[in-house]
């Protein structure tokens, strides 16, 4: 199956975003991300699939944009899967924690860890919002994307 990618400027730095044959993004990355998509041979380069993408991350950083409406498509074990579902429950300017995605997905305590797993590996930055999810104690914990894009994101949503 076909890739097709694209990257948009951000206030965050590059944005390289994947599709695929049916249009469905299937990653957000940034620079230096951890984890993080780098183009791959074999990948078509068209801006074309992700228009309505980049309106709404522009949207999004200009503050007038608080929830993502694009089709999804991710490849994960079923647990990643409900922890990147349970993304979007977390409203625009709030925070969760780890503890508290792992009760929306019906995990136990125990499950923390492989919560923190999971969002370490979310293929979707910014559009699945793990910059929301925050230490027991208020910490800015863990950011794929890294610690000053999460304090840049949770600040543009008013956080």
């Amino acid at each position: 199956m076909t890739t097709y990618y694209t990257s948009l400027d951000s206030p965050v730095g590059e944005l390289l975003l994947t599709a695929d044959g049916s249009g469905a993004l299937t990653s957000l990355s940034v620079p230096g991300q951890k984890g993080g998509r780098t183009v791959e041979p074999g990948w078509r380069r068209a801006p074309e699939p992700f228009a309505e993408a980049g309106r709404q991350l522009a949207a999004y950083f200009a503050g007038e944009l608080k929830e993502f409406r694009l089709e999804l498509r991710t490849s994960g074990t079923e647990f990643r899967e409900r922890v990147w579902n349970a993304l979007d429950s977390v409203p625009h300017g709030t925070t969760t924690t780890y503890g508290g995605i792992a009760a929306r997905i019906g995990a136990s305590r125990i499950a923390v860890r492989a919560v923190g797993g999971a969002l370490g590996a979310n293929p979707l930055l910014i559009v699945r919002p793990c910059h929301r999810v925050i230490g027991a104690d208020g910490s800015l914990t863990g950011y794929a994307g890294g610690p000053e894009r999460k304090i840049r994101l949770l600040a543009l949503e008013g956080r």
